[in-house]
């Protein structure tokens, strides 16, 4: 009954159920060739930086992973401390106001 309903209510509202004729573009890692027209392998667009990642990511001194980047990933990492760090002293000044008595 409630399916009947849903139905009536679509049509009834020009909502028809539409369905594309193609199938839609791919967003991300877009290959700049079909995969109908070449071979089994896909070429990309941008190259494979994984291997490079890997050295950097998987060496062994003593860096922690979410420093291991450099400059870039120190700022962001003290970027991010300090934010969080200002906010918590901020939420405990905003407690510390909210609770005292008002004055009239």
């Amino acid at each position: 009954m409630l399916l009947c309903a849903i139905r009536y209510y679509r049509v009834k509202k020009g909502l028809r159920p539409h369905i594309p004729s193609e199938s839609p573009n791919v967003i991300f890692a877009t290959p700049t060739k079909l995969v109908s027209e070449s071979n089994a392998a896909v070429e990309y667009m941008g190259a494979n930086k994984v291997p490079d990642l890997q050295r950097i990511f998987q060496a062994s001194d003593e860096i922690p992973v979410h420093l291991k980047r450099g400059v870039p990933d120190r700022l962001l990492y003290r970027t991010t401390m300090a934010l969080t760090v200002g906010g918590a002293l901020y939420c405990l000044v905003a407690l510390y106001i909210a609770a005292q008595p008002k004055n009239k």
